[in-house]
């Protein structure tokens, strides 16, 4: 890398994509379970599902693909509670894999679910 690259560089995740079989039903998973609104959008020539960032910010959305639990793993922030969004998983087509869990102090807790379509996902929270 380049001392440009590495002096602009402020992570190494810039974008993400959920591999998802239905991407309406995952729409519906991910905003029952983060209780926020995901956008359809196009993006060269093909239809997208996108989760809410803020720009300059990580992005990512829902891809037609084939949905694996093994793998790289993706972390969601909630806003809300970490508890919250883990008692919707289950209503909402999903499972909880890896319940709520401490990490160092002052970096919140983590969970990990099944999404609706077979993913492998986790979840971050302050609280």
């Amino acid at each position: 890398m380049s001392d440009t690259a590495a002096a602009t560089a402020v992570t190494a995740v810039t974008w993400f994509e959920i591999q998802v079989r239905n991407p309406q039903r995952a729409r519906r998973f991910y905003e029952t379970v983060l209780e926020a609104p995901l956008q359809e959008r196009e993006m060269n020539g093909q239809r997208i599902v996108v989760f809410p960032y803020q720009r300059p910010g990580i992005g990512g959305s829902l891809e037609v693909g084939e949905p694996s639990a093994q793998g790289t793993v993706v972390y969601l922030y909630v806003h809300d509670s970490l508890d919250g969004a883990l008692s919707r998983v289950a209503a909402a087509g999903g499972r909880v894999e890896t319940g709520k869990t401490a990490l160092a102090p002052g970096m919140g807790w983590f969970a990990r679910i099944i999404d609706s379509e077979g993913n492998r996902v986790g979840l971050h929270a302050m609280s």
